[in-house]
């Protein structure tokens, strides 16, 4: 039931426009009336009043600002700030908070939740509602010293015994985002039926007035679950492998510098040059137009300190400094606009490289590497030649972590679990380290991460991916895709016949239920088209394989597998506009 139903006409009769906004400002003013944030009471108190003088603008933006409660599901929450009930703000935060407290009480009466929050806008005063909701309930909460990486949190769940974990972040999301991510006792994010179960119990919350919070009670931690984190996240890398790498390091105006610093001295290895402008944590971004590595021109102040310090390799975190771009020197990349010659590793070939090292080093037989349906069918290549099981899973690391026996997982938006016994999660920290080590190792034998790709690529083919995206202003426009291609499916792309279409909405023995499609060609390409699930987009994932003859075929085959991504990308994108 939406909230306009609950406050405003609550019935089946029909609705003329003017007693439509008469029943959104109705809802909008109990709403206000209920927010205990002055700063959201004042928003909300503004278009309601443009809205009475007639402001249409101002009556489309109140109906969308109500067209629902934000949604609650495996992300947990992920919107823009502003008040009202599809927004970001203390009034979802204290639902949420009350929603996840009464969950985890049907299954112990004194919970243990621990909170932490990155830099951005209101990051930490959601943390402090949640914390005083927990308490005011009966439960106990325990929150982070101050702004911290993601996989700090993900880290303290198990580290702590607690029941659950919240993070207050929206990740590499625009600066006008927050979220609000939560994690179950066995310290991975959840997955059905808990988002279910919790979005009933926050359903029940009738208003924010009724919800009690705390004053004190609380607990603020010190600094010894990031100490604790540090030591685990440090053995990462064996105390005997080289150290000899120079490393330029951007957090992108995230949380991720201090922690990633102190895990490279912990480690032993030589502090990154920092990129000075990027360093501090800011919630407005101010140097990117967008804070997620994987966006164009992102690392370019990366860039521009490695063309000065010449390192060995770039890494580069989002915000919450769950992910990690890798930039490498490539003389195949120089150009006159980039005379250098540095770029930005896919996160296919960083997944596969992080595999082939966790392999040199050795595994147990009963290891098992996995990664997400969109990811690269590399590593399972590699794992299947090395006598290893490989898992297949949907999209985040909800699924991934919680494949049995875990040893190494990953997904293509540059997302790595390389030590899941302490992180069951994606950790750009800990995988910024184990690049490091591997770029020490192959330095000291003359050697770079571009030749094991080369390896790679000989051994098991080229397995080359690309990816789109179709933004929309109207979600809806996204449905209509799907529906469209499942009513009427191709039966060939790029003149490629289709040899196998996935509808990934039927689930499988393998696979959940999911929104998504999954085409195989005949030329062993693979297309899967999917929404994204913290963006207003479409995305389509695209892999060309091409056998390899011999080193001296590399090139070709290479060549090959780039005429067939270009080939199926243009088809794609007709197949997908809107």
């Amino acid at each position: 039931m939406t909230y306009l139903a609950r406050h405003g006409r609550g019935d089946d009769t029909p609705a003329t426009p003017g007693s439509e906004v008469a029943e959104l400002v109705e809802a909008a003013t109990a709403w206000r009336d209920d927010d205990p944030d002055t700063t959201t009471r004042t928003e909300l108190d503004g278009v309601l009043a443009a809205v009475r003088d007639g402001d249409t603008a101002a009556a489309a933006d109140l109906a969308d600002r109500f067209a629902g409660m934000l949604e609650f599901g495996t992300a947990g929450l992920r919107g823009a700030l502003g008040a009202g009930p599809n927004r970001m703000n203390r009034s979802v935060v204290i639902r949420a908070a009350a929603g996840l407290t009464a969950y985890l009480q049907q299954r112990e009466e004194s919970p243990l939740v621990v909170v932490g929050f990155d830099a951005r806008h209101n990051s930490d005063v959601f943390a402090a509602d949640t914390a005083a909701v927990v308490t005011a309930a009966g439960g106990r909460a325990m929150v982070l010293p101050r702004p911290l990486p993601t996989p700090v949190l993900a880290f303290a769940v198990r580290h702590l015994g607690a029941a659950a974990g919240v993070m207050v972040t929206a990740s590499h999301n625009p600066p006008q985002d927050n979220g609000y991510k939560v994690y179950l006792g066995d310290g991975s994010q959840i997955v059905p039926p808990a988002d279910a179960d919790i979005a009933t119990q926050i359903a029940r919350v009738d208003t924010v007035a009724s919800v009690p919070r705390a004053d004190s009670g609380w607990t603020t931690l010190g600094d010894e679950v990031l100490e604790a984190y540090l030591d685990a996240t440090a053995a990462v890398v064996a105390a005997d492998s080289p150290r000899d790498v120079d490393v330029v390091h951007t957090a992108l105006h995230g949380v991720g510098s201090d922690v990633v610093l102190a895990a490279f001295e912990r480690a032993g290895f030589r502090a990154p040059h920092v990129v000075g402008s990027q360093a501090a944590p800011d919630p407005a971004f101010p140097t990117v137009s967008f804070p997620n590595p994987e966006e164009p021109g992102a690392i370019d102040a990366a860039l521009e300190l490695a063309r000065r310090v010449r390192p060995d390799v770039v890494l580069a975190n989002d915000p919450d400094a769950d992910r990690c771009a890798v930039a490498v020197p490539d003389p195949a990349a120089v150009t006159d606009e980039n005379p250098t010659g540095w770029r930005m590793l896919r996160g296919d070939e960083v997944g596969a490289l992080l595999g082939a090292h966790v392999l040199e080093r050795g595994v147990g037989a009963e290891a098992v590497f996995a990664n997400s349906i969109v990811s690269s069918r590399l590593l399972a290549a590699m794992a299947h030649a090395a006598g290893l099981r490989h898992e297949e899973t949907l999209t985040g690391f909800k699924w991934i972590s919680r494949v049995p026996g875990l040893r190494y997982g990953y997904e293509e938006a540059l997302g790595y679990c390389v030590d899941p016994e302490t992180v069951r999660d994606k950790d750009g920290v800990s995988a910024a380290l184990m690049v490091a080590e591997m770029a020490a190792m192959l330095k000291a034998q003359g050697r770079s991460l571009l030749d094991v790709l080369d390896d790679l690529a000989v051994a098991h083919g080229v397995h080359a991916t690309d990816s789109f995206s179709v933004r929309v202003a109207d979600l809806s426009l996204i449905g209509t895709v799907m529906q469209r291609l499942r009513e009427a499916p191709p039966t060939e792309v790029a003149g490629v016949a289709v040899e196998r279409a996935d509808d990934l909405a039927a689930g499988s023995e393998q696979l959940p239920p999911t929104d998504g499609l999954r085409y195989y060609l005949a030329d062993g390409s693979r297309v899967i088209v999917r929404p994204s699930g913290t963006e207003p987009k479409l995305k389509v994932y695209l892999e060309a394989v091409v056998p390899v003859d011999g080193p001296d075929g590399l090139g070709e085959a290479r060549a090959e597998a780039g005429r067939r991504l270009a080939s199926v990308r243009a088809a794609m994108e007709q197949h997908t506009s809107v």
